[in-house]
């Protein structure tokens, strides 16, 4: 019995993480990526500590046209977010979540495949 979902055409699912990139909907990026619904952007970060307040807003505004929901995969731990990213998602109307890359990667795909509107920002390992 073939359980694999049925995504929509465009849609970018992951089908993979590790080796310092992902393979999203057959093409394999290097390095860390947001991740719409039907786009996949490079994200010039290694850790979370090297995400600044700016580069948040502009994860923000660009999920906001699209999503509600914006999955933060952190890399290879969970760490927490600073109180300040979550009054900054909520003035962008967009859930914030922060989980270790695996399972933020997992988490998006489940939601995607609901059909849920959901965006991830991915920290390589």
């Amino acid at each position: 019995m073939d359980v694999t979902p049925l995504v929509p055409k465009g849609r970018q699912l992951i089908q993979s993480y590790g080796d310092n990139g992902f393979r999203i909907s057959g093409t394999r990026y290097e390095g860390s990526v947001w991740i719409l619904p039907e786009q996949t952007i490079a994200w010039p970060v290694t850790a979370i500590s090297e995400v600044s307040p700016d580069s948040l807003k502009e994860l923000l505004a660009l999920a906001s046209q699209h999503v509600r929901i914006l999955l933060i995969g952190t890399g290879k731990s969970m760490l927490p977010m600073p109180m300040t990213w979550r009054a900054m998602a909520k003035e962008a109307d967009v859930a914030l979540e922060a989980m270790d890359t695996g399972a933020a990667c997992r988490t998006y795909n489940v939601l995607l495949t609901e059909e849920r509107s959901v965006a991830a920002a991915l920290i390589a390992v």
